[in-house]
């Protein structure tokens, strides 16, 4: 069994609970995903099968899109709403709502980011989240991440007895942006300790909520013996890629990772591409890091399993 599988991860389950019960349901061990998403978040979460789980880093770098709520009024220790309440600045007024879609405007493009306590970034070979169990403080890198779009999505609605301020949002951003976080400097922009107080994933890795099965769903589609209807192929993955058709010959040489000329291809492989032979994406060459003069395989792929 080889290639994708879109799922749709309900809220209360890990991204690793999800590969479990697929390790189970599929009865296959090799099986990765595209990018964790949090226990309070549901949404698509792209699961690598066999041969496809050569595509979980190139995947990752991919676009995701995101639509949730944003509070004013209060932070959480975690950034989201399961989190303790750390600091409070109460909304006695809304805050006009041109101020903030200037603002939320003005994160656009690529930006800084100090990635948030309760994650996984690794600081001198521990993850954040175990300094902040042990209450440990530690400097946190800053990360350059894209947000292609962050737009307002609802009217603002103010809670005069809470003294808070929500709206909801939809977001375009690249790899490793923590949208909570992104939440929270908004927040500070505008004057506001804040929080993410909802979100869901609507599509990555090229791959939508309208594709994406449940659990239960691929439970069923076991049982009745359907799941390879909905398998995607690893080329669906590959459309954004620069491709090349590779002839019998050409298909020789590559079939066995062979360094190739930098001219070898009637056109110049100048990053990642894919090559195609009898319709089944064979490998991904790309320029030598080391030897301008060659090209060299990124992956490979194995047409049976």
């Amino acid at each position: 069994m080889r290639g994708l599988l879109p799922i749709w991860k309900e809220k209360g389950m890990t991204s690793h609970d999800v590969v479990f019960r697929l390790r189970k349901l599929l009865k296959m061990k090799k099986i990765g995903h595209t990018g964790t998403l949090d226990p309070d978040v549901d949404g698509v979460l792209l699961v690598c099968l066999g041969e496809g789980t050569k595509l979980v880093e190139l995947l990752m770098d991919g676009q995701k899109e995101y639509q949730g709520s944003i509070t004013l009024g209060y932070s959480t220790e975690t950034e989201d709403a399961s989190g303790e309440k750390v600091s409070t600045t109460p909304v006695l007024t809304p805050v006009n709502i041109d101020l903030i879609d200037q603002k939320m405007a003005e994160m656009e493009g690529v930006i800084n980011q100090v990635p948030p306590y309760y994650s996984a970034v690794k600081v001198n070979g521990r993850k954040l989240y175990e300094y902040a169990r042990s209450g440990e403080k530690v400097e946190r890198p800053i990360r350059q991440v894209q947000i292609d779009s962050f737009i307002r999505t609802s009217e603002p609605v103010y809670n005069e007895s809470q003294q808070t301020q929500t709206w909801d949002f939809h977001v375009v951003c690249g790899k490793g942006t923590y949208v909570r976080t992104l939440a929270v400097d908004l927040g500070e922009k505008l004057g506001f300790a804040s929080h993410m107080s909802r979100l869901t994933r609507n599509a990555t890795g090229g791959f939508n909520q309208q594709q994406a099965l449940t659990l239960a769903q691929v439970q069923a589609a076991v049982e009745q013996g359907t799941i390879n209807e909905a398998i995607c192929s690893i080329e669906s993955a590959l459309t954004e890629f620069p491709s090349i058709i590779l002839t019998e010959s050409q298909y020789h040489d590559v079939q066995h990772g062979k360094l190739l000329p930098h001219d070898y291809f009637s056109s110049l492989v100048l990053e990642p591409t894919v090559l195609f032979y009898q319709g089944l994406a064979r490998a991904i060459y790309q320029p030598h890091p080391l030897k301008p003069n060659l090209l060299k395989p990124l992956r490979m792929f194995v047409e049976n399993e």
